[in-house]
Parts: C-alpha cells; structure tokens; sequence
C-alpha cells in the first residue's frame, strides 16, 4: 500500500492513499475535522454508516469506534487534509468562555455540507504541507480558526467540543453486544466501557461465560452469514465490516464455523 502523509504539526496532516483502498478499526482519541480532497470513505458503525467524498467535510467526535474503508476514485488517490482537535486544545481554547455543554446523547458523524467557511479554512492549509520554515503558532491560529467557524454554523457543536467527560463504567454486554464487529485491542473496549483490563476480562468472562476472543469471533461469523443470507453482500464487503482483517482467514474461521464456505453459500441462496 502506497501511504503519505505530510505533517504541520501532529494536529494537522495531508493524508493520502494510492492503492486499491485502506481499512482500519479506529476508536477516535481526539475530534476529527476532514476535507476531502478526491478519493472516498465509507466509515461503518453500530448504527449508522456514512459514505464521504470530494467536497465534503465531516467532523468525528472522539471516543467512537468505527470501521474505516479509504478507496482511491476517478482515477485520483485518498487524499484528505485532517485535523485533530485535542482535549487539550478545547480546554485552551473554551477557558475563558462560559460554555455549559448539555449531556452529549449522540455519538453521530456531523456533516457539514461542502460548507464554504470550512472549506476555506482546510484549503488554505495545503501550501503550508510544501513549506520548510511556517511561520510561528500557524497551526495553533488555523485550529483556532476551525473551532470558531464550527461554533458559528452548528449551535449546538458545544456539546461535543466542550465535553471533557472520559467514558464512565457502562453496561458490559449491551455495549458489546452492539460493538463486537470493530477489531480493537481488548483494552479499548475496557477504556470504553469504563474498566481496566484485568476488570474487563473479568467481567465479560462472568457475563459470556467464555473469552472475549472466542465470542467476538463467534459474533462476527454468525453476523457473516446474516450479511450473505439477507444482505446478499460480497465476500470482500462482508469480511471487512464484521471485523476481519484478512479474506482468507475469514474464509477459513467461517467455513470451520458453518461447515461450508461463503462461496458455497452464496451460490446455495441463489438458488
């Protein structure tokens, strides 16, 4: 895979794919507000899934776990300029202002509709990737910049920009029941649901009555099979969004699982 990326600071980066596409589990650290340049997204969750393409800007909230596809389109690479917008920025920046956000009950993806104030910001950033000496607390004034245009064109942003609140210990088996299909590190999902890992294992052993490995594996086969039976989705589609990371390891756990191979039941439903 041909990756680039270009940096102003660890905040702010020219990210580009060249090759047939990219796909990664994330849980987002930090706020993030994407441009797109050319190419496009397809970003899955639990309960929602979005596609992004040239034009569009989107911001990500933090700490949401999502299935990441970049492709390549019309001939012209994955390319997007991304900012991240840190906890600790936030604070700096809403310091001095008497911001009481409201409990944030949504975790969507807002869009922002190729908006031109946004627009303008992100792509005033591109000369500075080609420049060796930028001029002193660019970057910082840009961001700056980014949240003062988010304030103004979305009043109800504060929830999310100003909410500082670190995930508290929640109901184990409802968030992973609604979570398994992202492949992240058994500590993630502790952090998001509020425990440590010891705590975690502990109390999904105590809940499941199995390990976490076998029953995430478990859960996305059988998630699998529901894709190709009711969905009537491609094997390459499928394998990716279930939590997989490798076709021909999909393929095999879930023929060990069915007795059968995808192909084989696809060609079975068709008939």
């Amino acid at each position: 895979m041909e990756y680039k990326a270009k940096y102003i600071t660890d905040d702010i980066k020219l990210s580009c794919y060249e090759d047939k596409f990219f796909k990664s589990d994330i849980m987002f650290e930090h706020h993030m507000l994407i441009w797109f340049i050319s190419g496009e997204t397809k970003i899955v969750q639990a309960d929602a899934s979005y596609v992004f393409q040239k034009g569009d800007i989107f911001l990500i909230p933090r700490n949401q776990l999502a299935t990441i596809i970049n492709y390549p389109k019309d001939g012209e690479p994955h390319k997007t300029v991304v900012m991240h917008l840190s906890v600790e920025r936030l604070r700096d920046f809403y310091a001095n202002l008497d911001v009481k956000p409201d409990a944030l009950l949504s975790k969507k993806i807002y869009s922002f509709d190729n908006h031109p104030l946004l627009e303008s910001c992100l792509a005033s950033l591109v000369p500075y990737f080609e420049m060796k000496d930028l001029p002193e607390n660019i970057a910082s004034l840009k961001i700056t910049e980014a949240i003062s245009i988010l304030r103004a064109i979305d009043k109800g942003i504060d929830n999310v920009l100003a909410n500082f609140e670190e995930p508290g210990k929640i109901d184990l088996a409802g968030y992973m029941e609604k979570n398994f299909m992202f492949n992240l590190p058994l500590e993630k999902f502790g952090y998001l649901t509020g425990r440590s890992l010891t705590t975690f294992k502990r109390d999904f052993s105590r809940i499941f009555n199995t390990t976490p490995q076998r029953w995430l594996t478990q859960k996305r086969l059988e998630l699998a099979h529901y894709q190709f039976v009711e969905k009537k989705k491609k094997p390459i589609d499928v394998c990716y969004e279930v939590g997989f990371e490798n076709l021909s390891h999909f393929s095999f756990a879930f023929k060990k699982q069915f007795g059968y191979a995808p192909t084989e039941l696809i060609e079975r439903v068709r008939t």
